[in-house]
């Protein structure tokens, strides 16, 4: 007999049963993660040529940015709230069809307004994807939470890290209107969404159990914890968001790279991002998510204020480096916090790569307006120190449950 890819839901599963997990609805929303994240990227990676096609200054790039992070960080934690009282999980489709309608009207905009259209629709799709398919990803963990959030986060930094590839060797050779055409792997993934919503949906109504709720540290040490977490994944964004919206700009800059091999120093960093948040996850189900979180924060420092410094070479080891280190984090960060606040699995995607996110966001308009003003190699003079911020992490309690 074929093993189901999407193993049936209909029957209550016995506590053993709910222990497993189940692969192939992780590779599943793994999958979707990346085609969702491809799309992201890519509108990152082609900000070199809309520059040039539609005389973009740094400023307009950032706010390009903006409103694509806004977008998502305003609706995604009310989406994951929401459905952490009402879980939705058919509505993952119809997220990603808010992104195929983005990267159509990129590909075919005639103006910056409707750059910005196609960049708010993609956030829009991202609003409603990540809430739910985290919530996927935990139900179909069957304990191995570290692992699955990983799993889960390797779709999204893979897709990251192909977004710049595709760009450089379709879209950069065939022209901007060649973006319209990753419209195809956005209907796959609709197709796909579709199964894994209905999977999760029997799942959940097989399931007697309410979630429990109870926090199992006093509520001003949750505050506070869920607070050091925020700042410090607020802080590895703003670094991220540098690197994904001006570190082109920045190599074109400094070493006289062409728009394709500037791309591919940003993939560099972004392979870096997607073996980081992989390892970060698997290690974290052994040692725990606090020494993950540890080890990120102490590993980085020097290399981030190392990196503005060197050449060429060694600006592409540093990349990868950087992209390892840094992502370790975010999946011992989130299984951490929703440690800390049982039940509560959507409201903290919505958080974390909601809120966070946005907030990036707001920042990399900033950094547009200061790379306008003091030059694009100011962006990552300051960058470079704000992995200081992490020391926050000494305020968090030993373990997320008493």
């Amino acid at each position: 007999m074929r093993p189901q890819i999407f193993p049936a839901a209909s029957v209550a599963p016995a506590a053993g049963a709910a222990r497993l997990t189940s692969w192939g609805v992780l590779m599943a929303i793994s999958l979707c993660h990346m085609v969702n994240d491809v799309m992201q990227s890519m509108l990152a990676a082609i900000y070199p040529l809309l520059q040039v096609e539609f005389s973009l200054s740094y400023t307009q790039i950032g706010v390009m940015t903006l409103a694509f992070q806004v977008t998502a960080s305003l609706l995604q934690p009310l989406i994951g709230m929401a459905t952490d009282r009402h879980p939705q999980p058919r509505s993952l489709p119809f997220g990603m069809m808010s992104t195929l309608t983005g990267v159509l009207m990129l590909g075919l905009a005639d103006s910056y307004g409707w750059l910005l259209a196609g960049a708010m629709l993609i956030g829009i799709g991202s609003a409603v994807f990540h809430p739910e398919s985290s919530r996927v990803a935990r139900l179909a963990s069957g304990g191995r939470f570290g692992t699955a959030q990983s799993l889960f986060q390797l779709g999204g930094n893979g897709g990251q890290a192909m977004g710049p590839l595709l760009a450089a060797f379709i879209v950069v050779p065939l022209g901007r209107p060649a973006v319209a055409w990753f419209a195809v792997a956005a209907a796959l993934g609709v197709a796909i969404l579709w199964r894994v919503g209905s999977w999760a949906e029997d799942r959940r109504r097989a399931s007697a159990a309410s979630p429990d709720r109870t926090l199992r540290l006093p509520r001003a040490v949750v505050i506070r914890a869920i607070a050091v977490l925020a700042v410090l994944v607020f802080t590895k964004n703003i670094y991220t968001a540098s690197i994904s919206s001006y570190f082109t700009f920045f190599t074109i800059d400094k070493f006289g790279l062409s728009t394709q091999g500037a791309q591919i120093m940003l993939f560099l960093f972004l392979l870096g991002m997607a073996a980081g948040v992989m390892l970060g996850g698997v290690i974290g189900d052994r040692v725990g998510p606090l020494t993950v979180i540890w080890v990120s924060i102490l590993g980085v420092l020097p290399l981030t204020l190392a990196l503005p410094h060197v050449g060429l070479v060694a600006t592409g080891v540093l990349a990868v480096a950087i992209g390892v280190i840094l992502a370790s984090a975010f999946p011992a960060i989130v299984v951490f916090a929703q440690e800390l606040v049982p039940g509560r699995t959507g409201m903290i995607a919505g958080l974390f790569f909601g809120f966070s996110f946005g907030m990036g966001g707001i920042s990399a308009a900033a950094l547009g307006v200061l790379a306008d003003a003091q030059g694009i190699r100011s962006v990552f003079l300051l960058c470079s120190v704000l992995p200081v911020l992490g020391l926050l992490t000494i305020l968090l309690p030993r373990r997320a449950l008493a």
